[in-house]
């Protein structure tokens, strides 16, 4: 049936769905590996990223770095890939009719890359070049800053990149150790999605990916809730806005009030018409920017909010920010705004997933991490399916004791007095 996933697995046990769409003009191939910064120690901190910049830079095929994209850019597609806490993902979109190619260069990149000292030590400049320049954007280092306020030092609190002095030290037999670790075919998933034949797609995933071994999946500790004793960070900069994030203890990625709280960060702060939008933005002027999120790791998550605002409106737009999130916990959402709130994450959710590559990797990541797909519409409907006094139960839960953390960059208040502020004073 299109568009419905279906689920075979290859002779070496890497599982593999595929998802028919006869009116797409593309095919989209993803490659998931269940494996990122959480599954690191503090010396090797980074390398997930590092390995996935690497696989990019030749294999026994295509020894050179332009050879694996002109494969694919040649073929009129895109590739890239990305690195969480998590997972690991590579991926290409080719046209239909290039589903082939697509699958073949992504299987030659994780089987045979040659992992060479000489574009190890040539990448290692790149990649310390993209923490730099992360470090250098207020908006985006605040983000990692929060998570270091809100974890600690755990795995899941260090950054996805690692620093610099940890990319330095990395060595060429850190590579191949890791991938030994994690590289296997119990440990990922393929998807494929778009205009395809599924019998082909099968015959062109068990040729390029039947070489993979087994090994076994990947296991990580459980990561430590409470809140960090250190849990205000804040880095002082000279620039013209203040960037600031807070969270709050959220919930894993199973966790069965999960619906509740997408329904609740829908209302507090996704969109022109979310609370904190109309209260800190339209109403008071606060910042330009606000908004809210919820993350939601496997066994650990948060949810947060952040904003760019003026020095001299940091204090005041906190209060207002947490005076909102207090609100959601005192009084129930009226009938109008649960119903408009389920209308935007019901349809936002529905326009996620038009495209080959967005429903592949969905699809793909589900069977990875949960072992099992969700149809979007039993999505639909469990969020369909939220009341008010659910959305108040889980803002009690995540805000009721106030266990916030708080990361700033640029001209700032002190951190006492940030504190009593996230304390209610």
């Amino acid at each position: 049936m299109a568009n419905e996933p279906e689920l075979f697995t290859l002779s070496n046990g890497l599982r593999l769905v595929t998802t028919v769409i006869p009116t797409a003009q593309s095919a989209a191939t993803s490659f998931f590996v269940r494996v990122g910064s959480r599954d690191e120690n503090p010396r090797t901190n980074g390398l997930s990223h590092y390995i996935e910049h690497m696989l990019f830079k030749g294999t026994e095929r295509r020894p050179t770095a332009p050879e694996i994209s002109e494969a694919i850019e040649g073929a009129g597609g895109g590739l890239n890939a990305f690195t969480t806490k998590e997972i690991t993902c590579y991926w290409n979109n080719l046209p239909f009719e290039r589903v082939e190619t697509g699958i073949e260069v992504l299987g030659d990149m994780l089987l045979r890359s040659l992992l060479s000292s000489e574009e190890i030590e040539r990448e290692r400049t790149v990649v310390q070049q993209e923490i730099r320049r992360s470090h250098d954007s207020p908006g985006a280092y605040v983000g990692e800053l929060l998570s270091t306020a809100a974890y600690g030092d755990q795995p899941v609190g260090w950054p996805i990149a690692g620093t610099i002095e940890t990319v330095q030290a990395m060595q060429r037999e850190d590579f191949v150790a890791h991938m030994a670790s994690f590289y296997n075919a119990a440990n990922a998933v393929l998807s494929v999605a778009g205009n395809i034949d599924v019998a082909q797609v099968r015959a062109f995933a068990e040729r390029e990916f039947g070489g993979l071994p087994l090994g076994a999946a990947a296991t990580f500790a459980p990561g430590r809730g409470e809140r960090p004793a250190e849990h205000i960070l804040i880095e002082q900069r000279e620039i013209e806005q203040t960037n600031l994030a807070l969270s709050a203890p959220g919930m894993g990625r199973n966790d069965p009030e999960r619906y509740a709280l997408d329904i609740m960060n829908t209302a507090l702060g996704r969109g022109m018409s979310s609370r904190l939008f109309k209260e800190v933005r339209e109403r008071r002027g606060l910042a330009y920017s606000v908004s809210s999120g919820a993350s939601r790791y496997m066994d650990i998550g948060t949810v947060s909010v952040s904003a760019g605002v003026t020095r001299e409106h940091q204090e005041e737009a906190l209060q207002v920010i947490t005076a909102e999130l207090q609100r959601m916990v005192d009084e129930p959402m009226g009938d109008e705004e649960l119903q408009r709130t389920k209308d935007y994450a019901c349809g936002s959710f529905r326009l996620s997933l038009e495209t080959p590559m967005s429903l592949g990797q969905r699809r793909g990541t589900q069977l990875l991490m949960d072992g099992q797909i969700e149809p979007p519409d039993v999505t639909v409907e469990r969020l369909r399916s939220v009341t008010a006094e659910d959305v108040q139960r889980v803002a009690k839960r995540v805000f009721g004791e106030r266990r916030y953390s708080l990361a700033v960059v640029g001209p700032s208040a002190d951190a006492d007095r940030l504190d009593a502020i996230l304390a209610g004073g």
